[in-house]
């Protein structure tokens, strides 16, 4: 079985570092070259001076709810599908060819796969879960509208795998075909591996399968252990219909491994800002696919990074895997409040270094307190001015606890929902 899927993961990390930094320019260049929606969202770059995270920091964020919009918009006027982020397609859009598949995900949102080999780059993420040439995979993502079963597929095509395609449902009839062909592999969610698994034991029989590469939902310790215990050693993907593969699980189970085509970001919910190495915060990543460019794309997704290299040799930025969702958007007696009003409070405060608003009480009872963390605990001047602010950044009255720096729970949190609905 390979160790590495190929010689990058396990360059220096400095190496690494000043590679994403050089391919930088000319991605932006590439994406602002296509026009659309690149050229307008970065209006006014010079990509010659995105050479540093410092410089790519200072672009703007664009969230997973902006592109939604941005499609809506598109097609309503009749025009690109994909909302002009792409910079491949078919006869008739903004970009003529390039397209060989077009996908649905939920909103709708439409993304393009295009020609280049092994397209999301899963067959990194398969290779450490221990697939390797001539191995029978199941795969039991969907082939229907969503691209998650081709992702898997091509990476098993790029490290020589014959894959046989069960999608989803119709479980006896998958089962059936799993104990006629006998793989050796899985993709899939893992409740559905679970489900198989449980329905084998049912009959009496035994799955053949021994691993499993598993996404599309939480993978917690407890099934990982109960997979195991019957002999399907089982790792995890991150991964969206955006931007391909993100980050995978390796034998060391010590948190994910960043994919080499992905640079990554964690901000500050609500903003575009980076966080201190090891806080929560939303990932960010900028993907270097020139047929479907990424740059600061917030996946809406929360984790962190976790100090030192894996185990296994890869070099590569581990993060410790998926935490929650960052969209922590309230409504608080009947109006809307986002992360992005709480970090505005922040912005205009420098002597408040974190926060976090807490919405307490019971039905139509709604109270609102921020947390901020600060050097001057006992400061009432502070704590008078920053209740202002929040009044007029979220038309709210709010309280406001001063606190030590270190308080906050590192979760990730801006608005923690504390209500009863009993």
């Amino acid at each position: 079985m390979p160790t590495h899927h190929d010689d990058l993961e396990t360059r220096p990390a400095d190496a690494r570092e000043a590679d994403l930094m050089s391919r930088l320019p000319e991605l932006v260049a590439h994406a602002q070259r296509a026009g659309g929606f690149w050229a307008e969202h970065l209006a006014g770059v010079d990509p010659a001076q995105v050479t540093s995270r410092a410089a790519l920091a200072r672009l703007p964020v664009l969230r997973k709810h902006e592109l939604l919009q941005r499609q809506q918009a598109s097609r309503a006027a009749g025009g690109d599908p994909f909302g002009g982020l792409a910079t491949i397609g078919w006869r008739g859009l903004l970009h003529a060819r390039g397209a060989r598949r077009v996908y649905q995900s939920p909103g709708p949102i439409y993304e393009p796969e295009g020609e280049a080999p092994d397209y999301w780059r899963s067959a990194r993420a398969l290779t450490a879960a221990g697939f390797e040439a001539g191995d029978l995979i199941h795969n039991a993502f969907s082939y229907h509208l969503t691209p998650g079963a081709w992702i898997m597929e091509a990476g098993a095509h790029a490290i020589g795998c014959t894959v046989f395609p069960g999608g989803v449902g119709n479980t006896e009839q998958q089962l059936a075909a799993i104990l006629d062909l006998r793989p050796v592999g899985y993709c899939g969610t893992p409740s559905f591996l679970r489900i198989l698994v449980d329905k084998a034991e049912a009959a009496g029989v035994a799955l053949p399968i021994r691993k499993a590469l598993v996404s599309g939902e939480a993978f917690p310790p407890s099934l990982r252990d109960w997979l195991a215990q019957r002999g399907i050693t089982a790792y995890q993907a991150y991964a969206t219909a955006d931007a391909g593969l993100i980050a995978y699980e390796t034998q060391a189970r010590e948190g994910l491994v960043l994919d080499e085509g992905v640079l990554l970001e964690i901000v500050r919910p609500g903003t575009g800002d980076p966080v201190p190495d090891g806080e929560v915060g939303e990932v960010v990543v900028t993907v270097f696919n020139p047929a479907y460019p990424l740059i600061r794309f917030g996946t809406g997704d929360l984790s962190a990074v976790l100090p030192g290299a894996c185990p296994t040799g890869r070099t590569n930025t581990r993060i410790r895997g998926w935490l929650g969702r960052a969209d922590q958007t309230t409504k608080i007696k009947g109006m809307f409040v986002h992360p992005s009003q709480v970090a505005e409070v922040l912005r205009r405060h420098p002597q408040a270094l974190r926060a976090r608003l807490v919405v307490s009480g019971r039905m139509a009872d709604d109270r609102m307190t921020l947390r901020v963390e600060t050097t001057l605990t006992d400061d009432h001047a502070l704590r008078q001015t920053l209740a202002h602010t929040l009044r007029e950044v979220t038309k709210l009255r709010g309280d406001v606890e001063l606190v030590a720096p270190g308080s906050l729970p590192n979760d990730g949190k801006v608005i923690e929902d504390a209500r009863s609905y009993d």
